[in-house]
């Protein structure tokens, strides 16, 4: 019979190949069911990987998508790096943009350079608030963040309807459930002329290099990093439980809600019903992708928003649905968890007695 048992000393070569080992086996699987729905595997690829980053549009699209990944999954890796599993950036990014959005609103039509300062402030600050109330469940009544964060972000939702249904509704939107377009100065600069590339990727490039400094140059991130690693050195050491939850969901909620009102006042212009095709779920995969280091959350941020990009073209050159984007995430995703198991255990074969 064969049994699982755990390695006495994971090799760390492998840890570092276990993303790279995922991605290519998604690759091969993504051959094999190219061939069953009846796609030339060669001709799908190049639309699905290849086509998207052709031209220069394509390019600056990848970055746009990159940039509310690479928030979210930096600020969930902080808290996975303790054992905090904040799993709901997808609600805390709504609540970013659906704060951001009322100052914008609330501003009114006076042109001011210290309107998008203040809404850019406003989602970091309303993402942490929703990121504060699983905080507080857990060090309070010892509630499970992984359910309470989640199901936040189905009200996160429901509180989005409400607004751009009702009193943030454009009242020369032909009853659209949207807001008004935000005025020039209130979205965030282009960078490339002909694209969407906005100052959204340089935040989120500078969030990425501030959370290096965070975990490996502070005392901060060391208490982070020996909570996650040994809970029971961390708490004789003296480091506190509940400081290190508050610390790791707030962060995790700043980003998520600064992601939020990026989208807004970037590529979007406005507040829409929907304003994530799901980033913040997806950062999750990101950030085990990138095995929680920012250099590496940076890559696998664009190789996730590679399958944004492909699984769209997708939909139009090759006449697939748009799930198909979800199954390459969901491949990538079981095949590093697959890796990662067999680098911590080894199937080992045993006699019968």
């Amino acid at each position: 019979m064969l049994r699982l048992e755990r390695r006495a000393q994971p090799s760390r070569a492998m840890r570092v190949l276990a993303p790279l080992i995922a991605a290519l086996l998604m690759f091969v699987t993504g051959f094999v069911i190219f061939t069953v729905l009846g796609k030339a595997p060669l001709a799908a690829f190049e639309v699905f990987f290849v086509k998207p980053l052709s031209s220069m549009y394509g390019l600056g699209e990848l970055l746009v998508k990159t940039a509310p990944l690479l928030l979210c999954a930096l600020g969930l890796a902080i808290g996975f790096r303790a054992n905090v599993w904040n799993i709901g950036a997808e609600g805390q990014l709504v609540v970013g943009a659906l704060a951001g959005s009322g100052v914008a609103l609330a501003w009114g039509e006076t042109e001011s350079h210290w309107v998008l300062p203040a809404m850019l402030l406003a989602g970091a600050l309303g993402g942490m608030a929703w990121a504060a109330i699983p905080a507080f469940l857990r060090t309070r009544f010892r509630t499970s963040e992984i359910l309470t964060s989640l199901m936040l972000v189905y009200v996160a939702q429901l509180l989005l309807s409400y607004f751009v249904h009702g009193p943030w509704r454009d009242p020369e939107g032909f009853n659209f459930p949207q807001s008004r377009m935000f005025n020039d100065w209130e979205l965030l600069p282009l960078l490339v002329e002909g694209t969407r590339v906005n100052l959204g990727i340089v935040f989120a490039l500078a969030v990425a290099a501030l959370s290096w400094f965070f975990t490996e140059k502070t005392y901060a991130g060391y208490r982070l990093q020996v909570a996650g690693l040994a809970p029971a050195a961390a708490g004789y050491a003296g480091f506190s439980e509940k400081r290190n939850v508050w610390l790791a969901l707030l962060i995790g909620g700043a980003c998520a809600g600064l992601a939020g009102i990026g989208e807004v006042a970037g590529p979007i212009g406005q507040l829409q019903p929907s304003v994530s095709p799901g980033y913040g779920f997806a950062a999750i995969i990101v950030a085990f992708v990138g095995r929680l280091h920012a250099l590496g959350i940076v890559l696998a941020s664009l190789l996730m928003s590679l399958l944004y990009l492909g699984g769209e073209q997708a939909q139009i050159d090759l006449a697939l649905p748009s799930a198909i984007t979800g199954l390459f995430q969901g491949l990538l995703l079981f095949y590093l968890l697959a890796m990662d198991a067999f680098v911590t255990w080894r199937i080992r074969r045993v006699r019968r007695a």
